[in-house]
Formats: C-alpha cells, structure tokens, sequence
C-alpha cells in the first residue's frame, strides 16, 4: 500500500523506524535492540501531579515476584479506581517504563491508580508465564485493595499490543475463575490470534508498516514454541481462539485500519457484541501498529486516547 494513504501526521516516523522483518535471523539480543531502537522515537514528559514506586508482587504457583511500576495521582480520592496496565512488545520485549508517559496521563486524567505489570518475557518463559504474572498482580490489587486505596468494584484491564492481548487473557481468566471482578477491559489495537499470518492471510495492506506478518510469526513461535497456529492453543494463549465470550466485562477495541491485526480485532469485538458484550470499537483512519505511541500530539491519537478514557469514565461512572 502506498505510504499517500498513511495519515500525513503519522509520515514522519517511518523513515526513522528500524524494520521489524527477519527477526527469526537475528539473535535476540539484536531482536530486543530493535525494539529499544523504535522506543527511542517515543516521546513523553514526566507529570508532576503523579507518584511513581516499584512493588514486588509475588508470583503464581511459586513463581518469581512480579516486578510493578505504580502510578498514583498526588491528589487521588479515597477508593479510587484502579488499572492493571499490561504493556506491549510482542511478548518477547518491553517493560513497564516504556508507557511512562501514557500510564502517567491516565493516572492524572483519570483520577486512578495504575499497576502496570513487569510479566516474564518469551522465549525465555513462555505461555503460560506472562498471563499468569498479569493474574497475580489482578490478584494483589484485589487482596491489598484497602492498603492501596482502591475500589474493588472499579478495577479496570488495558494494555496495548502484546498487553491488549494479555488483557483480553485476563479477562476471560478473571471471570472463568471467579475471583475477582473486572469492570472493563480496553484492549488497544490487541494481539489476539496467533492464526494470524500462520493459518490466515489477512489482506496485503495490513501490517505493511511497523508491525508485519513475520514478526508476529516469530513472536508467537517464541511464546508457543511448536504450538503455534495448532488447533489446541489455548484461550489463555490467544483470547481470539475464545468461543464463549459471555460474561465479559464492558470492552474498548482500538486498532489502526493499517495494523495488521485489524481483522482479528473486528472480529473478535464482533463475537463480544453476538455474546452480549457492551462493546465500542474505534478504527483510526491510515494509522498503522502503535501510532499512537509514536505521534501521540497527533490530533487522531488524542482523539484515539479521548475515546477509551470515555469508555472508562462512562463504565465506572468517574
């Protein structure tokens, strides 16, 4: 697809953007370094108005702690509400500091505490590592819910990419479970499938930009190993493989209409909606993978983020 059908306001990045294709012949230290590299290009300022501190979480069925950065409004209500922020990188790369400057605008904007997860990486760890690592800090924030200052009954699941995938994990495995109760999931343009690229070929146009069809082949196979694309992968492993979506909570699904994991979302909000799921869904017009990150003063990017803190504050009644 030619780059004239990019927003204009998303051009720039591109020409400075390391390629993501041929990951499976690099070593992964090169692979991490591209990502880093890409990171480079994000910009943000620290906000005065929000504390940040590390927690130690610890971890399921005597795995390591789970490292967590929080974010807390200097002014926060008593019983605020609370987000477990799961940050991207194909599951293979990331950490909690590269969406400082998202977490600390939501925080300051919504009036929330955020708990943003430092999960195990692929391939050293693979499924089910990091949705288990996203669990046990749902579960810390419920148990220390009082410590923290939280409502429980307004506990709220995001992430984008990677995250928004293990986002939509969360959920299911939150209410399948039973525990404890989500009162919405904002699932920013998520990884959800892993048929994608491997059994489905989405339309060529898709993922031409930033991320493409091999690097998501590579990141899965490091998550799944042999598994990949297999009939048997887990929901846990790829929420799109989810045939019962009844019972989930309130969603958000955002994704660019160049991302290449734009029918894999469509569909799977499609399905919340067939299952009774409250469900808005939000395509933001020549935006390719995590557009937003990269040019958030972008006007589509502010409108993007204006769109979900809308759901959030409408479901939450905030």
């Amino acid at each position: 697809m030619p780059k004239n059908v990019v927003n204009p306001e998303f051009l720039p990045v591109l020409a400075k953007m390391p390629s993501f294709d041929g990951l499976s012949d690099r070593s992964l230290p090169e692979v991490r370094e591209i990502f880093l590299t890409s990171v480079r290009l994000m910009e943000g300022r620290p906000s005065p108005d929000v504390d940040t501190r590390e927690e130690y979480v610890p971890g399921l069925n005597k795995a390591p702690d789970v490292r967590v950065l929080v974010y807390s409004p200097r002014k926060a209500a008593p019983n605020a509400p609370a987000m477990v922020y799961i940050h991207g990188g194909g599951l293979i790369s990331g950490h909690p500091e590269v969406d400082d400057p998202k977490c600390q605008i939501l925080a300051n904007r919504l009036g929330m505490h955020i708990f943003s997860v430092d999960y195990r990486l692929a391939p050293e760890v693979k499924y089910p590592g990091a949705i288990e690592d996203c669990y046990a800090v749902l579960k810390w924030v419920n148990e220390n819910a009082a410590r923290l200052g939280i409502n429980r009954d307004k506990v709220v699941v995001a992430g984008e990419s990677a995250g928004g995938g293990l986002s939509a994990a969360l959920a299911l495995m939150a209410r399948d479970r039973g525990e404890y109760k989500l009162a919405c999931q904002i699932l920013i343009y998520p990884m959800l499938d892993d048929r994608t690229a491997i059994k489905r070929d989405p339309a060529p146009a898709f993922g031409e930009y930033v991320w493409t069809r091999s690097a998501n082949k590579y990141a899965w196979q490091c998550y799944l190993g042999d598994a990949v694309g297999d009939d048997k992968t887990p929901d846990y492993a790829a929420a799109g493989r989810a045939t019962n979506l009844a019972g989930l909570p309130p969603t958000f699904i955002g994704v660019g209409s160049m991302d290449l994991f734009l029918c894999e979302d469509l569909d799977y909000a499609t399905r919340l909606m067939a299952a009774g799921v409250p469900v808005e869904v939000f395509v933001v017009p020549g935006a390719y993978h995590v557009f937003d990150m990269f040019v958030p003063d972008a006007a589509l990017s502010k409108r993007f983020m204006d769109a979900y803190c809308d759901v959030i504050k409408r479901t939450l009644a905030i």
